[in-house]
């Protein structure tokens, strides 16, 4: 029982803060930029560099992304350089986490401006007394990370996978069936082949945190796992590498996201407890903005739609009728900006010319009320 009680307070811990393309070469050592930064496209050379780091006392924290890195990453890399001696930053575009009709290759790929955002941190990180460095990065080929046989993205899939159910079925399983499949199966391969000290996620992807944290617990990995606040834009959107697919209506839309959020956790904080009390609030401030966009002509109007509203059990991701004060909940969230029908001369737009759907999630902890 102590066990288990340990386990639900570790997940409500959500707020977390510490105060040129790579050669192609499947034989080429790492590549090395800017103060001994190195590049890794194998895994012997980089198990090997994982060693000498263990012999030389250091400790290790590993951010895993998909690239097109912002300033949510670089947060995360902060953290880990103020709690390690060393940090590892894997730059790899998972193919397994993406559904037979998702956005993989239109996702965003700048790996020049990764690069140069990570020498950039690192030379911060130089100047900060304590802090740990940037070591290097990890940018795998796909055949370095499915050796046996090419990564399957259908259902059921030919290939070794991790699935964690429920869980990993629920919300955004449910709407991307292989997304946690791949996120399960990819992270235990990274975290092998790296072997850190800790690792660091960010709590925009809550459901991917807590399916991290079962992962670790489930297999006996050796890592903890660290859980950072969500960055926002100064008008309270999450910052997410899709972001820049929004042009400036969508973009001015999407912040409908938060809004409906700070609604819910507002009921939450006037003592409503009851799933239908706290979500009405949130499909209020949802439903008036579509209303809204579907009275635009096309040429003014971004259309939204919503995907669900979620109040779960921060455990599970299970869905509960009444708020345990005691344990809190997580409230989350999905909506689908939809392409613009109409286009203006001179409109400010995103990647793909504001073409391209963007689903955008986002969540709030509601922390446990414990009685006075």
């Amino acid at each position: 029982m102590a066990s288990r009680l340990a386990h639900r307070h570790i997940a409500l811990q959500w707020s977390y803060r510490i105060s040129s393309q790579p050669s192609t070469s499947q034989t080429r050592p790492a590549r090395i930029f800017a103060r001994c930064i190195h590049i890794f496209r194998d895994i012997p050379p980089l198990r090997q560099h994982r060693r000498q780091l263990l012999l030389n006392g250091d400790t290790l924290g590993f951010v895993p992304t998909l690239g097109a890195l912002h300033h949510g990453h670089l947060c995360l890399i902060r953290a880990a350089a103020a709690e390690n001696s060393k940090v590892i930053v894997s730059i790899y575009l998972n193919p397994t986490q993406f559904g037979v009709t998702e956005d993989l290759n239109s996702y965003p790929k700048t790996w020049d401006t990764d690069v140069a955002q990570l020498r950039a941190l690192d030379a911060e990180l130089a100047r900060t007394h304590g802090a740990g460095r940037i070591e290097a990065i990890f940018a795998p080929t796909t055949k370095a990370m499915y050796p046996t046989s090419p990564p399957d993205s259908t259902i059921p899939g030919v290939g070794s996978f991790i699935t964690l159910t429920p869980l990993g079925t629920l919300l955004e399983g449910a709407s991307r069936p292989v997304f946690f499949r791949g996120v399960a199966t990819v992270c235990m391969k990274l975290f092998n082949i790296v072997q850190p000290e800790r690792v660091y996620f960010g709590q925009k992807d809550v459901q991917q945190t807590v399916v991290i944290r079962r992962l670790v617990t489930d297999f006996h990995l050796d890592t903890l796992v660290r859980v950072c606040p969500t960055e926002r834009e100064p008008d309270g959107l999450a910052m997410s590498s899709r972001n820049v697919y929004m042009g400036q209506r969508r973009r001015k839309v999407s912040v409908v996201l938060s809004q409906a959020l700070r609604a819910a956790e507002a009921a939450y904080g006037m003592g409503r407890r009851e799933r239908g009390d706290i979500l009405a609030l949130a499909w209020d401030v949802a439903n008036r903005m579509v209303m809204e966009q579907e009275a635009l002509g096309e040429a003014e109007r971004a259309g939204i739609e919503v995907d669900y509203f979620s109040l779960a059990d921060p455990d599970s991701m299970e869905e509960v009728e009444v708020v345990d004060g005691e344990r809190g909940a997580v409230l989350s969230c999905a909506i689908k900006m939809l392409p613009l029908e109409v286009t203006k001369p001179g409109e400010v737009l995103g990647l793909g010319e504001d073409k391209v759907p963007v689903r955008l999630i986002d969540n709030i902890i509601l922390q446990p009320q414990r009685p006075s």
